[in-house]
C-alpha cells in the first residue's frame, strides 16, 4: 500500500504534501510525491522513518498534469490513496475553466483526499 501525493504550484502544494505525510503515517505506508511544479520540491522536512519516493513529472512540458497523475496511478498498482490540493475558485472560473483537481476527483480509480489551503 502506498499514498501518492500530487504537489502543484501555489499554496495548495505544501498543504497537499503535509496532508500526504499525515495520511501515509496514519496508514503506516510509503509515500510517493509527484512533483507537478516547475521547481524543486524540498522533502527534507519529511520524517526520517517515512519512506519517500520523489518523482518529477515526465513527458512534454505541455503534458496535462492530471494525465501525469492518472498515469502514475496506473503504473503503480500499490497506490491505494491519492492526496491533492484544491485551489479556491470563483463560480465563474469553475464554469469556464477546467480543473485538474476536479478531473482527478472524478476520474481517479482510487480514493482521493482533497485538501484546501488555510485562509
Amino acid at each position: 500500500m502506498t499514498v501518492l501525493v500530487a504537489v502543484p504550484e501555489g499554496r495548495e502544494g505544501p498543504q497537499a504534501l503535509d496532508a500526504g505525510i499525515t495520511e501515509a503515517r496514519l496508514l503506516d505506508t510509503d509515500l510517493v510525491v509527484l512533483n507537478l511544479t516547475l521547481s524543486t520540491i524540498d522533502v527534507s522536512g519529511v520524517p526520517e522513518d517515512l519512506k519517500v519516493t520523489l518523482l518529477e513529472r515526465s513527458g512534454p512540458g505541455d503534458r496535462d498534469p492530471a494525465d501525469a497523475v492518472l498515469d502514475e496511478i496506473a503504473d503503480r498498482p500499490d497506490v491505494s490513496r491519492l492526496v491533492i490540493g484544491l485551489r479556491r475558485r470563483s463560480p465563474v472560473s469553475k464554469a469556464l475553466l477546467g480543473s485538474i483537481s476536479q478531473r482527478l476527483l472524478l476520474e481517479s480509480p482510487i480514493p482521493v483526499l482533497a485538501v484546501k489551503p488555510e485562509d
